[in-house]
This record gives C-alpha cells, sequence and structure tokens, in this order.
C-alpha cells in the first residue's frame, strides 16, 4: 500500500463524497461534550482532541442493542395464543466510515474481533456485519496525553493494527498512510506523498513515542502462573478504595461483558444485549444466591486478572488493555492501572520457576 497526501483545506470535499456513498460518524461536540456521532459535512468534526471519554465501541457493539424481536399470534377468537415466531434484527443497512480513530481504539477492535469472532461456533454476526461494513480511519497521536500508556500494552501513538487508514497531521496537510484494500478504495482519489510529508509524519511518530511517560513493566505477566498471581497479597489494598462504581469498565474500550434480557410489552417481545460490568454483585450472582465474587476485592482482582493474565494466556500473550488511559482519567478514587500492572509484573518476576 502506498503513502498519500490529503490538504487539509480540501477534507470538505473529501467528507462530502464519502458522504455521498456511506454514513460518517467521528467526534463531535455535543451539549459542550466531545462525543462520537454522526457527522453531516467536515465542518461536524472535531480534530484537535487528546481523546474521547468513550470510545467508538458503540459503533460495534452498543451499549443495548436488540437482537431479535417477535410479534405474538392469537387465533381467530383473540384469545386462544398460537405461538411466536423470533426474527433477527435487520443487520446493516449502509456502509460506515469511522473518521478519527485513536490508534489505541483500532488495536481494542482487533482484540474484539478475536472474542466475538474466535470460529464458525463463535462468530457473533452482529459484531461481523458491522465490522464488514466500516471503514476506519484512524487518526495518529502526536501529543499523547499523560495518562496514557500505549507502548506497553503492545501498541503506539502511530500504531496501525485494525486501522483501514491512518491520518498523521503534519501541518498543513495529512499524510494517508493507506494499509487497507478499503482504505485503498477511500484515498482512491488522492496524490501519492511526497518525501517531505513522509518524513514529516515520522518525526511526528518519533516525537510522540519520547514524549510519553514510561509505562509499566510487562515482561513476566504472559509467562506468570495464573494460581499464583491470584492468590497474590496485594489485591486487598488494591481494592481498599474502589467503590464498585464500574466507571472503569463502562469507559473501556476492551470490555465485551453482556448480559441478554428478554422484553415484553403486550404482545411485543424483544431479545437485548446490554453491557454488563464485573464490578457488579449482580454480575456473578446464581440463581441459588452463591455468589463466586462476593466481595469488592474479588471484583477487583477478577477486573485485572482478566486483563492481563487470563486473556494473555489464552490469546498468544495479547493482553485485554490498550493503554488509552481513560480508567486512570475518569476513576473517581484514582485507581491507576499502570500501578495495578506493576505490582502483578514485580510479584510475577519473582514467583519460583514450575518445575
Amino acid at each position: 500500500m502506498t503513502d498519500k497526501v490529503l490538504s487539509k483545506k480540501q477534507m470538505g470535499s473529501f467528507v462530502e463524497k464519502i458522504l455521498e456513498q456511506k454514513d460518517v460518524f467521528a467526534p463531535i461536540m455535543q451539549d459542550k461534550s466531545l462525543v462520537w456521532g454522526a457527522v453531516t459535512s467536515a465542518d461536524d468534526m472535531i480534530w484537535d482532541f487528546t481523546n474521547t471519554d468513550l470510545s467508538p465501541k458503540d459503533a460495534f457493539f452498543p451499549q443495548s442493542e436488540c437482537l431479535m424481536h417477535c410479534t405474538g399470534c392469537n387465533d381467530h377468537d383473540g384469545e386462544t395464543p398460537q405461538g411466536s415466531i423470533f426474527q433477527a434484527e435487520p443487520l446493516l443497512a449502509r456502509e460506515r466510515v469511522l473518521f478519527n480513530v485513536r490508534p489505541c481504539d483500532a488495536r481494542a477492535f482487533w482484540l474484539l474481533d478475536q472474542i466475538f469472532c474466535q470460529d464458525e461456533l463463535t462468530h457473533d454476526v452482529y459484531w461481523a456485519d458491522k465490522r464488514a461494513k466500516t471503514t476506519l480511519v484512524g487518526l495518529a497521536c502526536n501529543d499523547p496525553c499523560s495518562t496514557c500508556f500505549c507502548t506497553s500494552m503492545q501498541c503506539g501513538p502511530h500504531h496501525e493494527e485494525g486501522l483501514d487508514i491512518l491520518l498523521v497531521d503534519v501541518g498543513d496537510a495529512f499524510l494517508v498512510r493507506v494499509l487497507t484494500i478499503k482504505g485503498e478504495s477511500l484515498a482512491a482519489s488522492l496524490p501519492e506523498a511526497d518525501q517531505d510529508s513522509v518524513q514529516r509524519a515520522v518525526g511526528c511518530k518519533e516525537h510522540a513515542e519520547k514524549t510519553m511517560a514510561p509505562g509499566p513493566c510487562t515482561d513476566h505477566l504472559a509467562s506468570s502462573d495464573v494460581l499464583s498471581l491470584f492468590n497474590a497479597p496485594f489485591w486487598e489494598k488494591v481494592a481498599a478504595s474502589c467503590l464498585n462504581c464500574g466507571t472503569c469498565t463502562f469507559c473501556c474500550p476492551t470490555c465485551h461483558c453482556f448480559d441478554i434480557q428478554d422484553e415484553i410489552q403486550g404482545e411485543v417481545s424483544r431479545r437485548v444485549r446490554n453491557w454488563d460490568s464485573c464490578m457488579s454483585w449482580l454480575f456473578t450472582q446464581h440463581a441459588s444466591g452463591h455468589n463466586p465474587h462476593n466481595t469488592k476485592m474479588d471484583r477487583v482482582r477478577q477486573r485485572f486478572m482478566h486483563k492481563f493474565s487470563y486473556i494473555p494466556t489464552r490469546r498468544k500473550g495479547a493482553f485485554g488493555c490498550v493503554g488509552c488511559g481513560r480508567c486512570v482519567r475518569l476513576c473517581p478514587v484514582n485507581i491507576d492501572v499502570r500501578e495495578v500492572v506493576r505490582l502483578m509484573d514485580d510479584f510475577a518476576a519473582n514467583m519460583p520457576i514450575p518445575s
């Protein structure tokens, strides 16, 4: 794939041409908040931002999503039920483009691909359909915020994995790094990049990586003994200040736990998938009343073990975190995931090697 260039003055016409055939979503201002929303022109799009409070995960895995619906069917006297037939919700009708996706969020989509579409028996058609019909246009982070630690989580401020195009702001233009066939189709009309733009993009990447604060070491986590880490002595201290409010799981781009409920109103019923949180005691409550995660410490430990031990064990070392820093920035009691990862890695480093 080739590098192309897009003048900022031409961005309006570029987006208008895309809107003729596809829906476009990007960070926009809404009620004085930066959120992901539909755009009608390039003027709606926000370019100067560090990161959104919520990732664009909702575009593929909505907070509340109807999976199936049905309408009751009665016989001619209107009283005797004749049964109902569930019908799947229609798939995405129109292709989309997500603009200004940060590389950490694109990495999160790549990770969730491994979870929602593992094999023929584990294939979420709703996730897969949205992913197939969406083109991801990333915006590189030239000035990462202080809470970011993506370079410690197999990612980076100019990371390309999961994206179709990566835009790099090089002053009066964007270097357009075309990464996939979908990206090539979107950028077909753009001229190839000159060497000066390419070199400026390289400089932006080097600057961004140098200005990031050192992140936690993770060298020993992937090979650590899961049970020993589970029984580590520091979990009570980590959980002491936690409120179990769920802010960390709500803002996280990789959290993917959900609950399914059937809702009935009159003769109309729906099967709905809703985000759930391991921070809630109800998340693991059994019908018998038993709860394997009965204490706050159990729930806090579950969150960190899932992201930094269980997922890497099953996903060839890939962490269930991309270092976006949202949970660090938004936690009301200032629990810092970076400090917890340091505790976990230090403990793993001093574990005896299994014989």
